[in-house]
């Protein structure tokens, strides 16, 4: 294995949703040998893509998780990751770029840049990982690649600069004009393997001749030697050019744009070659980890593997042998029979079996240098774990984890489900930071909370197929409150006389409402009408009654209760007397004080294009949402609402369905407000039928 990370590049492939990702990662690996033939992603040939190795993931024709394969290409080893499109699966993104050096920004021709470029660029920048952009799908009617470059410029900012410009297109498209060569290529032979080089068309040779001086011009910013090149009107090496363009490609102030049509074979060379020149080599990349021992001051690591290891693991996966744990690795190296510390947990840890991936299948490696990605077995660790050598406290930054914003209530269907469910529920809350699940106390079902409706749709389905767990799921129960409007007084008396000791206990005061706090007891006796060691007992009989409300049993909010008179009796008083007063004083006084049921409003931020502001604040307005304000921010338009969690549900379909897919949106807790008449009156109807349902 090679150790020389120069001519080692970890990219990632990351797009909209159909913008054929995984299409290109099959050609890319036909061409460099890895696979040797192509199949279809849709899985109409009943193989699927390489990469696509989960049923569901064949049968839906989209990638759910990432996959990770190596590939060698002119002397290079690339390692790539091709990651998913859907909104919902924004993590696995996440984790991919977090360990990438360089990424391809694949774009539909006839799309464009659309809403989930908008969000993986985006994640590009937070991470800092430098890209190229390859327009696909220049043989679809409506191509228009220039059109596309125009909308990097303007919607995403990209400084973006062709490479190449197409020969013909829509039915027509046969090539690329390589304009750092200026030569015509074309791609013959069954699959495209052959490229001829031939002069470009006379018909295209002006325009060919425009974009490589916009190329060179946007080059010269990044090179002395070439802007005296051009003042002195020399001819220019391609080396020079490309050097130039590396530079700015690296500083992220430059993306170079490839074209061609992955289905049809055309132009993946040549991106190959973009990516060899262009993109980051591990080396050229500054990672920092933090140090542990000064207070989390940033550390730069060296691509040197005499260095100790530093590396994280990036994503789980539950292989037929085990957990399999993807990892990079910065610094140092990793070898078989080493020992690692797991920084989360403290725990030294013995590397058994190191591999390196294609998509599903593996071969077995020595050892893991600096720079490159591979994977362990074995190991128990989480996602974002850190592996140093014994003696160093790092840590590399953790990934950003968006918070769920959806939730489902599940249960199993009988006993076996109810095993094999919670096994499933383990795994994927491993593997997946932004899958959360969790029992309601209040209302005992099991509910799972993701980034989308599909999300949690495709982990039910995993639960069926993988798991054998069969699972209903229903709408989650709001959790409203009940809370009081008004002071109202109570003065009970307690007293049982049955045969032997009896119980007596006398309590008054009032109760009245506390906003800042959700229960506050206040002691104002005076003259030891209730003795002193019955006062905590008077105390837990009040907060009892909290947990449950006497009108429609959910759990009561922000009440204040004073106790400040009483009576008691030498022999019958007795804590369980004073606890049993409380409570009768409490309901004594909640009937008269003007009960209400609170509901969650949500703090919901959506992010959409100007031109659907309207129909997003209708949506809003629709579900009871109060708008709060919004924001132009260049193209995109950020409108902040407050609306109640029961009106959320299936919001995320309704949103995209108005908005084309292009916008998304967040939501928080944000306060507990009192439901409208109407609506109180409904959930009581409801609450009254499941009492009845109960009895």
């Amino acid at each position: 294995m090679n150790t020389n990370t120069q001519s080692v590049r970890n990219i990632g492939i990351s797009a909209h949703i159909d913008s054929g990702k995984t299409t290109l990662t099959e050609r890319v690996l036909f061409y460099t040998k890895r696979i040797h033939a192509i199949h279809d992603v849709k899985g109409k040939d009943g193989v699927g893509a390489t990469m696509d190795s989960m049923e569901l993931e064949k049968e839906r024709g989209i990638t759910i998780a990432s996959a990770a394969t190596f590939c060698q290409w002119k002397g290079h080893e690339i390692n790539i990751i091709d990651t998913p499109g859907h909104v919902d699966f924004t993590i696995e993104v996440e984790r991919s770029l977090r360990v990438l050096d360089g990424a391809i920004l694949v774009l539909c021709s006839v799309g464009g840049v659309q809403s989930q470029s908008i969000t993986v660029d985006q994640q590009m920048k937070r991470y800092n990982v430098p890209c190229i952009a390859f327009i696909n799908k220049c043989d679809r009617s409506g191509a228009n690649p220039m059109r596309v470059i125009e909308q990097l410029k303007t919607k995403l900012g990209h400084n973006a600069v062709p490479m190449q410009i197409p020969i013909g297109l829509e039915a027509d498209h046969e090539g690329v004009v390589d304009l750092v060569r200026m030569k015509a290529c074309y791609f013959k032979g069954d699959n495209g393997e052959i490229i001829e080089e031939k002069e470009i068309p006379a018909e295209l040779l002006e325009a060919a001749q425009q974009q490589r001086e916009a190329l060179i011009d946007a080059a010269t910013l990044f090179s002395d030697e070439l802007t005296e090149m051009v003042l002195e009107e020399k001819e220019i090496p391609a080396d020079l050019l490309i050097g130039a363009l590396r530079v700015g490609t690296l500083q992220r102030k430059l993306t170079p744009v490839c074209m061609g049509s992955a289905y049809k074979n055309k132009g993946v060379q040549l991106l190959l070659d973009a990516v060899t020149d262009l993109l980051p080599s591990p080396g050229d990349v500054v990672n920092q980890a933090l140090d542990l021992s000064a207070a989390e001051a940033p550390v730069v690591l060296k691509t040197d593997i005499s260095l100790p290891t530093v590396s994280l693991a990036f994503k789980l996966e539950d292989g037929q042998y085990g957990q399999l744990t993807y990892i990079r690795v910065y610094q140092g190296k990793l070898t078989k029979g080493d020992t690692v510390v797991n920084v989360r947990t403290g725990k030294k840890i013995k590397i058994g079996r190191l591999v390196r991936m294609h998509a599903d299948q593996m071969e077995d490696i020595p050892e893991l240098p600096a720079g490159f990605i591979g994977a362990m077995f074995g190991i128990d660790c989480a996602s974002g774990d850190t592996f140093l050598s014994p003696g160093v406290s790092l840590t590399m930054t953790s990934m950003f984890v968006p918070e769920p914003v959806i939730s489902l209530a599940i249960s199993p269907k009988d006993h076996k489900a109810e095993i094999n469910m919670s096994k499933a529920l383990n795994r994927f809350t491993k593997e997946d930071p932004t899958f959360k699940t969790f029992v309601n106390e209040e209302t005992n079902e099991t509910i799972i909370s993701g980034m989308g409706e599909l999300h949690l749709e495709v982990y039910i389905e995993r639960m069926r197929r993988e798991y054998n767990a069969e699972v209903v799921t229903g709408a989650p129960q709001v959790a409203y409150r009940e809370t009081i409007t008004q002071k109202a007084e109570f003065d009970y008396i307690h007293k049982k006389q049955t045969g032997g000791s009896g119980q007596y206990g006398r309590v008054a005061g009032w109760i009245e409402p506390c906003p800042e706090e959700d229960f506050i007891f206040e002691n104002q006796v005076t003259g030891g009408t209730v003795p002193t060691q019955f006062i905590p007992a008077c105390e837990k009989g009040f907060r009892a009654c909290m947990t449950k409300g006497p009108k429609l049993e959910f759990p009561l909010t922000n009440i204040r209760v004073v106790l400040n008179d009483g009576a008691s009796h030498s022999v019958d008083s007795s804590d369980m007397a004073f606890q049993a007063a409380a409570r009768g004083g409490f309901l004594q006084a909640f009937a008269k004080a003007r009960p209400i049921i609170q509901e969650p409003i949500m703090k919901v931020v959506v992010e959409t294009p100007t031109e659907f502001q309207g129909p997003v604040m209708g949506t809003l307005n629709q579900r009871r949402g109060m708008i709060v304000g919004a924001q132009d921010e260049g193209v995109m338009c950020a409108i902040e609402a407050q609306v109640p969690l029961a009106e959320m549900f299936g919001y995320s379909t309704v949103l995209r369905s108005s908005t084309q897919g292009k916008a998304q949106f967040t939501m928080e807790f944000a306060a507990y407000k009192q439901v409208p008449q109407s609506i109180a009156e409904e959930i009581a109807k409801k609450a009254a039928e499941k009492k009845q349902k109960v009895a």
